[in-house]
């Protein structure tokens, strides 16, 4: 078989490209590495005894990124320091093996990960296998001869950063809502997709990402969400409940006839809808008066649904709320409670966490006494939970 000949034009702007690009990578590297080495120096010059005698930067590929020389009062000791662009659990891992194998190769050294942020989970890593670390927003844990220092408490200021977009955006919180919606269950990558009505790339890049933060367990009967609790507070943390499009009414009746009502007219007129916040919350775990119905709805739904409800539109002083969702994502997994549609009690969470004071508590409820008995009574990873 003959293949077509590349155009030597196109090959010579193809070659350009990957230099140029490669020249980027390492520019971007180079910067965090300078970084890197700012933040180890700074704290390292809170301890007086301690002196630097040499910093070498190793080139690329080639053994640990830095070694430190270090003048301390009984002798001299090299830091071997691995520089990362992401400090999430899996990738620590990986550094510290790596770290440890430089260090049986260097006698007289100590080895530290420094990375942009590192999470009290990466630093629990890091501590058990005896690595310290450093990161940029100023935590750090460093413990050789009579050296140590320890800072923490201080928050990622890269919460913003491309990995929390992409798990929290909205087709990739489809894949979230299916995992924690049904605890215990082991996915195919293909029936995921399925279910969550997203594409195989989209599982794949969710699959990723929680697999660095370490809660994925993978066996031959597919992936398995191992830390339900961990990516919930993290959602939640990330999630803004006025990515939903509101829209606020008045009704004369009260907040049971209304949800019944609203309920009746759905249903006759075929449109889809799900209790959310407070009207969810009292059909699974009641824990609070509440004087607001709110509830998702299709957009080219609203304005004829509330003009059959009789509800008149306010600015303020409203008890009806009416949702555009930000995704259909929210309406996965409505279960009916006395002939009222109700969305997941994993959204019903999400949308309550976003009030605060009593929605906070109503949230609080919800999780102790549904969503984590669900986890519990469902596979043997959450037995320990109920002990």
């Amino acid at each position: 078989m003959e293949f077509p000949k590349l155009d030597n034009k196109y090959f010579h702007w193809y070659n350009y490209f990957q230099q140029m690009l490669k020249m980027v990578i390492i520019m971007k590297y180079e910067q965090l590495e300078n970084k890197a080495e700012k933040a180890l120096l700074t704290c390292l010059a809170d301890v007086p005894f301690v002196s630097i005698k040499k910093v070498e930067k190793m080139p690329l590929n080639d053994w640990a990124d830095m070694r430190v020389k270090l003048k301390l009062p009984d002798g001299d000791l090299f830091l071997i320091v691995e520089v990362k662009s992401n400090g999430q659990p899996r990738l620590v891992r990986d550094a510290i093996n790596q770290l440890l194998r430089y260090k049986n190769a260097l006698p007289n050294s100590y080895p530290v990960l420094i990375a942009p942020y590192i999470s009290p989970q990466s630093a629990e890593i890091c501590v058990n296998e005896g690595v310290g670390y450093v990161d940029l927003a100023g935590n750090c844990r460093l413990s050789f001869g009579q050296v140590y220092i320890y800072k923490e408490g201080k928050a990622n200021p890269f919460n913003y950063k491309r990995d929390l977009r992409s798990l929290y955006s909205p087709k990739a919180t489809r894949v979230l809502r299916v995992l924690l919606s049904n605890p215990g269950r082991e996915w195919k990558m293909q029936a995921l997709a399925d279910e969550a009505k997203v594409s195989l790339g989209q599982v794949a890049n969710v699959k990723s990402l929680l697999a660095d933060r370490e809660w994925l367990n993978f066996n031959m009967n597919g992936l398995l969400l191992n830390k339900p609790e961990q990516l919930l507070f993290e959602w939640a943390e990330n999630y803004d409940f006025r990515r939903n499009q509101v829209h606020d009414f008045y009704s004369l009746k009260s907040v049971n006839e209304i949800e019944y009502e609203l309920a009746r007219i759905c249903d006759m007129k075929k449109i889809e809808y799900v209790l959310t916040g407070f009207s969810g919350a009292a059909r699974m775990a009641p824990a609070a008066r509440y004087q607001r119905v709110t509830a998702y709805v299709r957009q080219e739904a609203i304005e004829n649904l509330a003009l059959q409800m009789n509800l008149k539109k306010v600015s303020s002083g409203g008890n009806v709320s009416l949702l555009v969702p930000y995704d259909d994502g929210v309406f996965y997994g409505a279960k009916n409670y006395d002939w009222v549609k109700v969305a997941t009690p994993i959204q019903v969470y999400l949308d309550l966490r976003g009030i605060r004071g009593r929605g906070e508590e109503a949230a609080s409820v919800l999780l102790e006494e549904v969503i984590k008995l669900q986890w519990c009574h469902t596979h043997r990873l959450y037995s320990r939970c109920m002990r």
